[in-house]
C-alpha cells in the first residue's frame, strides 16, 4: 500500500534547502531552510531566473556560473543526476546592493520527468560548506594538525577536494574529445574553393564545446553550389551526433536531387527514423551563379536575410514550412526564388545569433538587419567578425551559433 505522503510538506519540513526549477532555469519552489540559507524571501526567488536572482559575483570570476550551468544543461540533454562538489558561489547581501558574501556549495541537481518522459523538473539540493571550508584546520591542515580534528571531518574535506579535482580533469578531457568531434563534423571540403564565404562556429557557453547548429556548403557544377544551416534541440554530443546524421544526409541528397524543397523532403522522412531529431530545423539555398538566382525552402528555421548594396534587407521567408520530422504524414514542401545582384550578401544563421531573453524574436532580426547595413562594405570574413561583435555574442551565447555569409 503506497503511504500518503504530502511532499510539500516534506520539503517544508526538511532541514535541508531544496529549490525547483523548471526547464528554462526559472525557480517555482523554494523550501524554508533555502529561504534562510540564501537569506532571501519567496518574493525573492520564485518566479525568476536562477542566475538573476542569484547572480555570480562578478568580481570574482563566472566559472562557478559556468559550471553550475553546464550540470542543468546536462541533465536536460541526458536526464541523470548531478553532482556539484565544492564550488564557491557567492550571494548578494541585502544590506549592500553591490556587495557579495564569500559562500561555498555542494549541490545536487535530480531530475523529474514529465508524462512524455522528458525532463520537466530540477530538483536542487544545496549544502552550504563555508564554515567548512574557512575553518582554520580545514584551510592550514597538515596530518599532524588534523590530529585534533574530527576524522570524520577531515577525511570528507580530503574526499571533496579529490572528487573535485577528478570531476575538473574528466570535463577538460570531455571538452578536448569533444572540440574534435565537431571540427570533424563542420568539415566542408568545398569550402575551400568559395573565398567569397565565411563561417563561423559558436559553442554555447554552458556546453562542452559541441552542440547540434551545423552548416554546410555543396558545389553543384558547373555554376550551382548550395548552402544550408540547421540546429538540432539540445547540446552535448547526442545532440552532436544527431547533428552529424542530419548534415551527412542533407549533403548526399542536394547531390542526386538540386531542388532545396525535395532534398528538405527526403531529410524530414529520414529525421523520422532519428532519435532526437524531430523539430531538428534547417534552411537550404541553391544559389545559381548564370541566372543570379536564389532558391530556397525553409524547414522551421529563422529566414536567411539577403542584403543588397544600397543597404535594404530582404527576408527569404516566402517558403517556411514546420521543422523536419513535425508532420505525421509526408507532404511537399514549399520553394521560392529571389534575384539577386553581383555584390549583395546572403547570410544564414541559428537563432543562437539574435535570441535574446524575453524579446521578440522579430526585434532580433531587425537588429542582424541593421548590423548588417552598418559593415556591408566589409569582406565576409570582416563582416562575420564584425557582425558577432555588433550583436555582443563574439565570445559566445547561452545558445549555439552557426553563422554563414555569402558575397554573391
Amino acid at each position: 500500500m503506497t503511504a500518503d505522503i504530502d511532499f510539500t510538506a516534506f520539503f517544508d519540513a526538511t532541514p535541508s534547502p531544496y529549490l525547483v526549477l523548471d526547464r528554462d532555469l526559472v525557480i517555482r519552489y523554494v523550501n524554508p531552510a533555502c529561504l534562510r540559507t540564501a537569506g532571501r524571501t519567496e518574493e525573492d526567488l520564485v518566479g525568476k531566473y536562477f542566475f538573476d536572482a542569484l547572480p555570480e559575483n562578478p568580481g570574482i570570476h563566472d566559472e562557478a556560473e559556468r559550471n553550475l550551468k553546464a550540470s542543468l544543461l546536462r541533465l536536460l540533454d541526458t536526464g541523470e543526476p548531478e553532482t556539484v562538489v565544492l564550488e564557491r558561489y557567492d550571494l548578494p547581501r541585502p544590506d549592500q546592493p553591490d556587495g557579495f558574501e564569500e559562500r561555498w556549495w555542494s549541490v545536487i541537481h535530480t531530475p523529474l520527468s514529465g508524462p512524455d518522459g522528458k525532463v520537466k523538473w530540477i530538483i536542487q539540493q544545496m549544502e552550504d560548506v563555508t564554515a567548512f571550508v574557512h575553518s582554520p584546520r580545514t584551510r592550514q591542515c597538515s596530518m599532524e594538525q588534523a590530529a585534533g580534528m574530527s576524522a570524520e571531518l577531515y577525511a570528507r574535506a580530503r574526499e571533496l577536494d579529490r572528487l573535485n579535482q577528478e570531476l575538473r580533469q574528466a570535463h577538460a578531457r570531455e571538452q578536448q574529445v569533444a572540440v574534435t568531434l565537431q571540427e570533424a563534423m563542420l568539415f566542408v571540403p568545398d569550402l575551400d574553393r568559395h573565398s567569397n564565404i565565411a563561417v563561423r562556429y559558436l559553442p554555447a557557453t554552458a556546453s562542452l564545446n559541441v552542440c547540434g547548429d551545423w552548416y554546410d556548403v555543396v558545389d553543384l557544377p558547373p555554376d550551382r553550389y548550395a548552402v544550408a544551416v540547421g540546429d538540432v534541440v539540445g547540446h552535448g554530443l547526442s545532440a552532436a551526433a544527431v547533428m552529424g546524421m542530419l548534415r551527412s544526409a542533407l549533403s548526399a541528397v542536394i547531390r542526386a536531387i538540386p531542388s532545396p524543397a525535395q532534398a528538405l523532403e527526403v531529410l524530414g522522412l529520414y529525421a523520422r527514423s532519428v532519435d532526437g531529431a524531430m523539430a531538428a530545423t534547417a534552411v537550404k539555398v541553391l544559389i545559381d551563379t548564370r541566372s543570379k538566382l536564389i532558391i530556397y525552402s525553409n524547414a522551421g528555421h529563422l529566414p536567411p536575410v539577403l542584403l543588397h548594396s544600397d543597404g535594404t534587407c530582404e527576408l527569404l521567408d516566402k517558403a517556411t514550412d514546420p521543422p523536419l520530422g513535425a508532420r505525421e504524414h509526408h507532404v511537399p514542401r514549399p520553394q521560392a526564388g529571389v534575384g539577386y545582384a553581383p555584390g549583395d550578401t546572403l547570410v544564414l544563421y541559428t537563432d543562437g545569433l539574435i535570441e535574446r531573453r524575453d524579446e521578440d524574436i522579430d526585434t532580433g532580426i531587425e537588429r542582424l538587419s541593421t548590423a548588417l547595413a552598418q559593415d556591408q562594405a566589409l569582406s565576409p570574413d570582416l563582416l562575420a567578425d564584425a557582425l558577432l561583435a555588433r550583436l555582443d555574442v563574439a565570445d559566445g551565447a547561452p545558445d549555439d551559433i552557426a553563422l554563414v555569409i555569402i558575397r554573391l
